[in-house]
């Protein structure tokens, strides 16, 4: 989820918004240098596949279905009681643009039939016919509601959570995809620099999949990184990407009441943030609308200079995010029009990690890339950028490969690509899109039998489109 795309004079910091440091937490300290020895033992494989998917967020999802439906025997695993991640369990049900600057739909395939699948009234957006418009009444009207951006309106819809775990799920489940909840991928298994499957932890202890192919949908890249590959984190400080914080929601409200404050009464308006700050450390954020008017999203005040990957990091986050959620209530309760009789309804079950570790891959989306729109021959998908003045950028397939090891591909937040690129390639339609197009690779890798970075482009581009992904390149390659 982003804000109003901004370029500054570096070129990088696309996203200017409200991120915050304040005061950490006590902590007592670690034992330093001390270990302990596992003995050795014998670890039950709970089955064999072709392609196993270690994380069923929206990657994770997309990547076990298009396998699946590409013909490959699949197992999911998921260590949450959902699939989504973020997209569910992150309560991040604002799905950036799935649209370019002209209302085109780029990101299609797995991601518009998971939308598809939803109830009417578990999506809110704008209409079709306005993709694209310039309107500058129509689209201040959908920038307030989170699907207008420098005064163009696109496809940004928001969705209803629980129907969103239940698309996932059933489209899962109909793709004779093995389905395994609670279960937390932990270990890959390796044949020297070749991933071979993976160790997971359950209720009934440690267990290993068997895989041809495994792929690395965890979000922070935990596979491939305990895999030994190369990987980069290097997110700028004062960017939101690098922020992290738990989500939460607000029922009982009345969102067109507030929007109309926001925006006809801008001194009080501003008169009302600062009574937040000064009530909250500083720590105030304001409410994005969701798929009900009812309902008010807050990603909640984005908190920088904490690692997604430090257990003690994601704690403190999740500490000090509950308790600005009920800081926020009381301040919001008593005074923001459409907030006097909101109540506290949901904190996010999952963390919202922007970045953490970024694939090295064979292949990498760079902010260099922008200006040309040059269409790559390993074309796996195509995102809208994050400015007018830049053409769609073409994603390859070799941000999904890793360098150096063999058996795995990425996807996901984790891929290959620059910081300032992540900045878009980390949300839920790019992860629907690079989820899809590694479970076709690795469907067609174990087809061929091949490693994945040996296989045929051509034939992921035919099955790509046979999916129904939208791509400049392969819709006529002949399997």
């Amino acid at each position: 989820m982003t804000d109003e795309p901004k370029d500054d004079a570096s070129g990088r910091l696309f996203f200017q918004s409200s991120i915050f440091h304040g005061t950490r937490l006590p902590r007592r300290p670690r034992v330093s240098g001390a270990t302990i020895q596992e003995p050795a033992r014998s670890v039950p494989v709970f089955r064999d596949c072709d392609v196993l998917v270690v994380g069923g967020g929206p990657s994770g999802t997309a990547a076990a279905i298009a396998a699946a439906r590409a013909g490959a025997d699949v197992v999911l695993l998921e260590c949450a009681n959902h699939l989504g991640g973020l997209s569910t369990g992150g309560l991040v049900v604002w799905i950036d643009r799935m649209t370019d600057w002209s209302g085109h739909p780029v990101i299609q395939g797995m991601a518009t039939a998971l939308l598809d699948r939803l109830p009417r009234d578990a999506v809110a957006g704008p209409p079709r016919g306005l993709w694209g418009s310039a309107d500058e009444a129509t689209a201040a009207y959908w920038r307030e509601r989170t699907a207008a951006f420098h005064g163009i309106v696109a496809w940004s819809p928001t969705v209803d959570p629980e129907h969103l775990k239940l698309a996932s799920q059933e489209m899962v489940l109909e793709s004779k995809v093995h389905l395994v909840l609670h279960a937390l991928g932990s270990i890959p298994t390796m044949d020297g620099n070749r991933v071979t499957g993976a160790i997971f932890e359950t209720k009934e202890g440690r267990m290993a999949i068997r895989a041809a192919v495994t792929i690395d949908c965890t979000g922070d890249g935990d596979i491939f990184h305990r895999a030994g590959a190369a990987s980069e984190n290097d997110a700028d400080r004062q960017d939101i990407h690098s922020c992290i914080n738990t989500a939460w929601m607000f029922g009982g409200v009345d969102m067109p009441h507030w929007i109309a404050f926001k925006t006809g009464r801008k001194d009080a308006f501003s008169a009302f943030m600062e009574r937040g700050r000064a009530a909250c450390d500083g720590l105030f954020e304001r409410p994005f609308v969701s798929w009900r008017d009812d309902v008010a999203l807050f990603m909640g005040p984005r908190l920088a200079g904490y690692s997604g990957v430090d257990v003690e990091d994601r704690t403190e986050v999740e500490v000090r995010s509950r308790r600005l959620m009920f800081q926020h209530l009381a301040v919001y309760r008593a005074h923001a029009p459409g907030f006097q009789n909101a109540f506290p309804m949901l904190s996010a079950p999952q963390l919202g990690v922007r970045h953490s570790r970024r694939l090295i891959g064979v292949g990498r989306v760079t902010r260099s890339d922008w200006p040309s729109g040059a269409v790559r021959a390993d074309e796996i998908g195509v995102s809208p950028s994050l400015s007018p003045k830049f053409p769609n950028i073409s994603v390859p397939y070799g941000c999904l490969v890793p360098a150096a090891i063999d058996g795995l591909l990425v996807a996901g937040r984790a891929i290959s690509c620059d910081a300032t690129s992540h900045s878009f390639l980390r949300e839920i339609p790019q992860c629907w899109m690079t989820g899809q197009a590694a479970g076709a690779a690795a469907a067609m890798a174990v087809a061929q039998n091949v490693a994945p970075r040996g296989v045929s482009i051509g034939r992921v581009q035919h099955e790509l489109h046979r999916q129904g992904a939208f791509l400049r390149m392969g819709a006529a390659v002949s399997a």
